[in-house]
């Protein structure tokens, strides 16, 4: 089902998406040119982010826009920027089909971020995916995991039209100690010794990597936890499971020094 800009509820994802003026060459208007020259970039057109709209960019803008049939300026407007920009937009909408429960809802919207490829673009922690998952800041000190697993819940929570079950969070020792204080924390140690069932992990829930008691240093999300094994959704990961890399990946991973954390308090 698409989505209209103004629906949006969260202003800085609203920003990510406008584009307030017409850029074109020798522009210098930092923010704008440094987002255009990053979706050119995450759209397959890989130029410099200098924040300075050269020759290169200007070529870039004209290939994209013979790509997509726009008039092929080299100017970027509205409907050039709505282009860049779709991957996101697609993102946002709500599900094509109904979710069965809440925890369905935040592995669906994971699914539909991961479809569109996120990835940081001009270094560490940088580009418009995780401005998007981290409050609209990024940079070198935003590892931005915990961003998005918080921003799947939120989403969810946005199209549901009901509060945000668990406090939003961009670090993985505050995300557990809420859980904690909550009663929505899971330990892995329980786990493995049977005193929690792995079928107590509802899909959804977040795991978190226990570097030591009390210190953890990653999370994404559960899409199902079987035979001592779990696939799951993560941000700010890569191919090869690093707890500080550069994309969304799909994985599937072992419980060996997992915790949990469930989107709602835990009975009993």
């Amino acid at each position: 089902m698409p989505i209209e800009i103004d629906d949006i509820q969260f202003d800085w994802v609203q920003a990510e998406l406008i584009l307030d003026h017409e850029v074109d060459r020798g522009d210098s208007d930092g923010p704008s040119v440094q987002r255009i020259q990053e979706w050119l970039t995450l759209n397959g057109l890989a130029v410099v982010v200098d924040r300075q709209f050269g020759p290169a960019t200007e070529y870039a803008v004209r290939r994209f826009q013979s790509y997509r049939d726009l008039p092929k300026t080299g100017v970027v407007d509205a409907a050039t920027f709505a282009e860049l920009t779709r991957p996101l937009l697609r993102s946002l909408a709500p599900p094509s089909t109904p979710p069965s429960s809440f925890s369905s809802a935040v592995v669906a919207a994971a699914r539909q971020h991961r479809r569109e490829q996120p990835r940081e673009i001009g270094g560490s922690n940088l580009g418009p995916w995780v401005r998007v998952y981290m409050d609209g800041r990024d940079g070198l000190d935003r590892p931005w995991c915990a961003g998005f697993a918080c921003f799947m819940v939120r989403q969810a929570a946005w199209h549901a039209g009901i509060p945000e079950p668990i406090p939003n969070q961009v670090g993985c020792d505050q995300l557990s100690a809420d859980a904690m204080a909550t009663g929505r924390f899971i330990s892995g140690t329980d786990v493995d010794a049977g005193a929690t069932p792995l079928e107590a992990i509802p899909r959804g829930s977040f795991f978190v990597q226990r570097r030591a008691p009390d210190d953890w240093n990653h999370v994404g999300i559960v899409i199902s936890a079987m035979d001592r094994v779990m696939e799951t959704i993560e941000g700010n990961t890569n191919d090869g499971g690093s707890r500080e890399g550069h994309e969304v990946c799909r994985r599937i991973r072992g419980l060996k020094d997992k915790d949990f954390i469930t989107l709602q308090p835990r009975s009993g």
